[in-house]
């Protein structure tokens, strides 16, 4: 089930983050680190009531994703394929790596399009790290097209590729 988070869900939020990126260390992936994500982006995304949790039967926190409606500056000099007024935002999308490759990531997507597509949105945008190749693959493979390319200095010197959905 996919719900709203509230304030209770930030520490298992963040436990579940740390845990992939620990994860992705393990792999060379260098995208999460101890700066990103923080307990201040996700207070933020829950008091814009972007922040969303997957649990599972036990009522546990097995994933997560932000879904937005707000543009950040880095994603201004985007060329888009849609006019930068009816588009949402995908952030921090994490499955805890005890649940990845069962399919918990594509339900998250599938509830962000579906999201999106009842409310009226043109499309969905996200970025990725470009040294996250399964991630680039599993978007891909949704059909999402890569556009360009963003910086954000305090999680790597590589860059991450901006990707959109057409709704």
């Amino acid at each position: 089930m996919i719900r709203n988070a509230n304030s209770s869900d930030i520490e298992s939020i963040l436990l579940l983050t740390k845990a992939c990126a620990r994860s992705m260390t393990k792999k060379g992936i260098y995208q999460w680190n101890e700066h990103y994500p923080n307990v201040a982006a996700f207070e933020k995304d829950l008091a814009r009531k972007e922040l969303y949790v997957l649990i599972d039967d036990d009522d546990n926190i097995i994933g997560t994703i932000v879904i937005s409606s707000f543009m950040d500056e880095e994603y201004h000099a985007v060329k888009w394929l849609t006019p930068n007024d009816k588009n949402l935002y995908i952030h921090r999308l994490a499955v805890h790596p005890f649940h990845q490759g069962r399919g918990f990531a594509q339900i998250l997507m599938d509830f962000a399009e579906n999201l999106g597509r009842s409310n009226g949105y043109d499309s969905i945008r996200l970025d990725t790290f470009s040294q996250n190749h399964r991630n680039q693959t599993f978007y891909e493979l949704r059909n999402y097209k890569r556009l360009g390319s963003i910086y954000f200095p305090m999680q790597s010197e590589h860059p991450f590729y901006c990707y959109e959905l057409l709704l």
